[in-house]
């Protein structure tokens, strides 16, 4: 039996765990007499690796071998999984492969799945790459079914093992009347017949169904089979298919007439589908505005023409009402994709959009690498969120990608929010980037009457000159007591999980850290633990005066919990409100089992009277009429931070929690607790107007040189010895510096993630900063170090930071990441 023949492997079905090869060298006259040649990306991510390798294909292997098939091929010394990115005839067709002589090519040894993504997929996988400075493995990897990631291990004896796929598919037997079975009438004494029969009567039934309904049919099944009353057949199975949900507002019901913003928004993505050139429009609607609606009525229209559409949302708790009303108005042909779903789960979901069998995808940033049919329409709602931004690599940005996917497929961009991201506005602003138009749609206001809620500044000062020391002011206790007497509901925010941020002794000042990074420890009152929230690390703390409760610097038991967090209010409001009044914290912890977001979300609908504590999960995107309350428990924790978008998603996060309120007939009410009433963004957002801060923060930056004025990397080091990390880091800065300084590349208008118009002046260099430690020193037994590079938007500079990096080269012990057009800088 030849190689080949033994490790052939299509699809994720087929039999024994493993397949093996010795990597012995091939036959020359096999290479000689190849039926085609492919370019194959090996599965091995490094960035030196990022450019495809020629391989031969024989006769017996060329109808597998296509492009996006998974190939088994001998690389270095050793077997490998690799990625087909391209198929010619002879190796000029390929790129790079003109000068080989055919007779020294390697040959394909094995197919190892059958084709997996398309030509269009392998121009997204080189644009990730380029742009993010990531290996071209990695980013093919992200267009792979779930679970289907090939492995390769070479073994004691020499011979090479191919793990199966970890994820199978799954199928269902399904039973149904024949046509002459539609006539069958059975004995009055056969029972069970009579029930089979009536089952089948409006429609196919599986088997497990048939079981649970009336017990064991299996032999009832066979009887009738052989007498052709049924037929049975094997079908494929799809897993997390199950969304129904209870919850009110999941209804996709079409509204009997459209707001004029609404109307307005249509004809804009209408426009753009006509010219079909991937032209963006970005929805800029008040929260309650209806942009939902929008982005239904424009599917429809995408879907009649038989095209698919892909819609993003940036957190899993809107997954089920957003799927609600999405599966309300399209059945069946809506896919979920987002990470809370189990692996088999994923894979069935990526097949039925393979399969064309869901047309509409609804999911988090990965549900872009979808297999879809003819792409009519991306959607991203909620544009301006930060969980767009990947935080492993490739690090792309959603909102980037999907635009570059739009002009690939000739499709529409919308961009939804009510808060539209800087980036989003310069774009519009300028009107064009990247050779598409940038059209920026408003929706001033909220269907069927409704007004925005009426906002409520509490002066967290005064309250204290008052003697107040409890944690809700006057105004937002006020407030709770009128949603309690007329039982409405109440949503509150507070973007600090735990019950406390840190401890600290109140004799010698020592704050417990982790010893694995350079935090502090977060105190969890429900279990009596310290947890880091950065590495996971857990500590168990006894509560005073327990033994184990001491300082552990000095031996005190005077441990104060300082600061709050949403376990800590949710306590204060147990005992606040009557036992009657339903208080349901959602946040990283109440949320970690599977389906909890759903059911949370449902409980809290299900109420008659309650409140919803949480962090910024709960802020955007849910639609709940009977809330006529927000309140914000301290909203100086966004404003202060240090990063230069605080202001930016300060005013993001307060405009959209405040958004949650008076979505209903009854008129809404946010409650603003801050000790600085003053700040620009507080009082933007008191007045439902950016403006009021948007132009003197976009000052500051282009006087400093921040986004969207200019673009920014983040290169990042991590090493166990601090040391080694710090000599290599300073080494890489020097060499990004010397690199920046002899060449001068300016990259087509569009190839950077911000706007050409805003760009500097061309002939400006990049400015390299640092490097310096992280703000977060030391993280997982890692040390950290950062160096930060500013240049003009037109600016090349992931072409300068590949060079750099392979001039450097790796090391083992020290890892790079680089982050370009970063968001987190900590």
């Amino acid at each position: 039996m030849t190689i080949p023949d033994q490790l052939t492997l299509f699809g994720a079905g087929a039999e024994g765990a493993t397949r093996r090869s010795s990597d012995r060298p091939a036959p020359t006259a096999q290479a000689a007499s190849a039926a085609c040649y492919v370019s194959v990306v090996v599965d091995i991510p490094a960035r030196a690796l990022s450019e495809p390798f020629t391989y031969a294909v024989s006769g017996d292997l060329v109808d597998g071998v296509k492009v996006g098939a998974t190939v088994l091929v001998s690389f270095a010394r050793r077997m490998a999984a690799g990625y087909v990115i391209a198929c010619a005839g002879t190796p000029d067709g390929l790129a790079g492969a003109e000068s080989l002589d055919p007779s020294s090519i390697k040959p394909v040894r094995a197919v190892l799945a059958e084709p997996a993504f398309s030509e269009q997929s392998v121009a997204v996988a080189r644009w990730l790459s380029q742009t993010y400075v990531a290996p071209l493995s990695e980013c093919l990897r992200l267009f792979l079914p779930p679970g289907h990631t090939p492995r390769v291990r070479r073994l004691e004896d020499g011979t090479y093992e191919v793990e199966r796929a970890s994820v199978q598919e799954v199928h269902q037997r399904v039973v149904a009347l024949t046509e002459e079975g539609r006539a069958f009438v059975p004995p009055e004494r056969a029972v069970r017949q009579r029930q089979l029969v009536e089952a089948l009567a409006c429609g196919p039934v599986t088997t497990s169904e048939l079981n649970a309904l009336y017990g064991g049919m299996s032999a009832t099944v066979k009887a009738l089979e052989r007498r052709g009353v049924v037929t049975v057949e094997e079908r494929r199975a799809w897993r997390g298919c199950d969304a129904s949900t209870t919850l009110s507002s999941a209804s996709g019901a079409a509204p009997a007439q459209l707001t004029a913003g609404q109307r307005r928004a249509l004809s804009a993505i209408e426009h753009a589908r006509g010219l079909g050139r991937g032209d963006v429009v970005v929805v800029d609607g008040v929260t309650g505005s209806g942009k939902t609606e929008v982005y239904l009525a424009a599917i429809e229209r995408v879907l009649a023409e038989g095209k698919s559409a892909c819609v993003l949302v940036p957190e899993i708790s809107l997954t089920a009402q957003t799927v609600g009303r999405f599966r309300s108005r399209f059945g069946d042909a809506v896919a979920i994709f987002h990470s809370r779903l189990s692996a088999g789960e994923r894979l069935d979901q990526w097949d039925m959009v393979h399969a064309g069998v869901a047309r509409v995808v609804v999911g988090a940033r990965s549900a872009l690498f979808c297999p879809f049919r003819d792409l009519g329409l991306i959607v991203i709602d909620e544009e301006h969120e930060h969980t767009y931004k990947q935080g492993q690599s490739p690090r792309y940005h959603a909102r980037e990608l999907a635009a570059y996917m739009a002009s690939l497929y000739g499709c529409p961009l919308v961009l939804g929010s009510a808060t539209p991201s800087f980036e989003s506005l310069a774009r519009c602003a300028a009107g064009s980037f990247g050779g598409v138009s940038w059209t920026r749609v408003e929706m001033p206001e909220r269907p069927a009457g409704a007004t925005l809620p009426r906002i409520v500044i509490a002066d967290l000062r005064r309250e204290f000159a008052r003697g107040s020391r409890s944690m809700f002011s006057k105004p937002l206790l006020d407030g709770l007591m009128r949603v309690v007497e007329r039982r409405e509901k109440a949503v509150l925010l507070h973007n600090r999980r735990g019950f406390a941020p840190f401890l600290m002794c109140r004799e010698c000042g020592c704050v417990p850290t982790c010893d694995h990074c350079s935090t502090a420890l977060t105190y969890h009152e429900r279990t009596h633990t310290l947890e880091c929230h950065t590495c996971g690390a857990v500590h168990p703390v006894r509560p005073y005066p327990a033994p184990g409760s001491a300082c552990p610097r000095c031996g005190s038991r005077y441990l104060a919990k300082m600061g709050m967090g949403t376990q800590q209010i949710e306590d204060a409001l147990r005992s606040l409100l009557p036992p009657d009044v339903a208080v349901i914290r959602m946040d990283a912890d109440s949320t970690k089992a599977k389906g909890s977001h759903q059911r949370l979300l449902e409980e809290f609908d299900a109420a008659e009277c309650a409140v919803l504590l949480g962090t910024q999960m709960i802020a955007k995107g849910l639609d709940f009429p009977e809330v006529t309350l927000v309140g914000v428990v301290m909203a100086d924790y966004a404003l202060k931070m240090p990063d230069f978008r605080a202001s930016e998603r300060a005013f993001a996060l307060l405009e959209q929690v405040s958004g949650r309120a008076g979505r209903g007939e009854r008129a809404g009410e946010v409650v603003i607790q801050t000790y600085l009433p003053d700040d620009p963004v507080i009082r933007a957002v008191a007045a439902h107007d950016r403006s009021l801060f948007v132009p003197a923060d976009l000052a500051q930056r282009a006087e400093l040189g921040y986004p969207p004025y200019v673009r920014l990397v983040n290169v990042v080091c991590r090493g166990k010895d601090r040391n080694v990390t710090e000599r290599y880091v300073e080494a890489l800065a020097e060499k990004i510096r010397a690199i920046a300084s002899q060449e001068h590349r300016v990259a087509p208008a569009g190839a950077s993630g911000l706007s050409a118009a805003l760009a500097a002046d061309s002939t400006e260099r990049p400015q390299v900063l640092g490097p310096t430690t992280c703000v977060i020193e030391r993280a997982k037994d890692r040390f950290r170090f950062h160096v930060m590079v500013k240049c003009p938007v037109g600016y090349d500079i992931s072409r300068v930071l590949s060079r750099a990096l392979s001039e450097v080269g790796a090391r083992r012990d020290v890892s790079v990441s680089v982050d370009v057009d970063a968001y987190d800088l900590m």
